[in-house]
């Protein structure tokens, strides 16, 4: 029998004078969204998001395509409200995060993501991001131009390639998990892992076992770091034992949007 728990916290940085994230801290769904288009803009763009992902928590048997299907109605939201209020035109959104799915009648992790927030997966003591970045800067990384070192500093490394609010519908990157005793996902604006390199993450993951206090350690190091930005980290935590369920290293599979 799995046991699933979390722990959250966001806050505003030091920088800036609103946050524009917003998170679900669900009991079978977490995610996070960082909004873009200013204050109003970004906020209202974000937790519109929230709340169209938000009844899905509630589905015993929520399927991947749900998931997409959500995200394609939220962004014809988000489009709408631009449209009707021009002084917010342009408003959207990223969104990151991990849900509970049922595949061949078995319940699986959906890793979701479209912009720049990430997820990262914990497991054996290793940490590994369990997302892709839509951004110039990932691109670039990928083409080999920029390391990712580079990528920390580079002029680029703000520029969004994929979100919600635009007029085409959104290319979901979705991945299926098997799941796994003793994993952890961590969900996190990029106000996050833009203070806080991997090895960094990593450290306080391991020495902080509780979802909690993980979180609240992840987002206090990155106020120290800096707080140029918005900062969210939710953190979820696997517990059981079933043997069952395979290696604790399982290769994602990933599902077209």
């Amino acid at each position: 029998m799995l046991t699933v728990t979390s722990g959250h916290r966001s806050d505003v940085g030091r920088v800036r004078h609103h946050n524009e994230d917003s998170v679900l801290v669900g009991e079978r769904l977490w995610a996070v969204a960082d909004g873009m288009g200013g204050h109003a803009a970004g906020d209202t763009a974000s937790a519109m998001v929230i709340d169209g992902l938000r009844p899905l928590d509630d589905r015993p048997a929520l399927r991947p395509g749900d998931l997409v299907a959500a995200l394609h109605d939220v962004n014809e939201r988000i489009l709408a409200h631009g449209h009707a209020n021009p002084a917010v035109r342009g408003l959207g959104s990223t969104v990151t995060g991990v849900a509970v799915v049922s595949v061949g009648g078995a319940d699986h992790w959906a890793v979701f993501n479209v912009g720049d927030s990430r997820v990262y997966r914990y497991a054996d003591g290793t940490l590994a991001r369990a997302t892709v970045d839509h951004s110039e800067a990932e691109e670039l990384i990928l083409e080999g131009v920029i390391t990712p070192e580079q990528a920390r500093t580079h002029r680029a490394r703000n520029i969004v390639t994929r979100s919600l609010g635009q007029p085409d519908a959104p290319q979901v990157d979705l991945w299926l998990l098997p799941q796994t005793p003793g994993e952890r996902f961590l969900v996190c604006s990029d106000g996050l892992n833009g203070e806080l390199d991997d090895p960094v993450i990593h450290d306080i993951l391991a020495a902080s076992p509780d979802p909690g206090l993980a979180a609240e350690a992840l987002v206090e190091a990155a106020i120290r770091g800096g707080g140029r930005d918005n900062i969210t980290a939710i953190v979820v935590n696997v517990e059981g034992d079933d043997p069952e369920l395979g290696t604790t290293n399982p290769r994602p599979k990933e599902v077209p949007a």
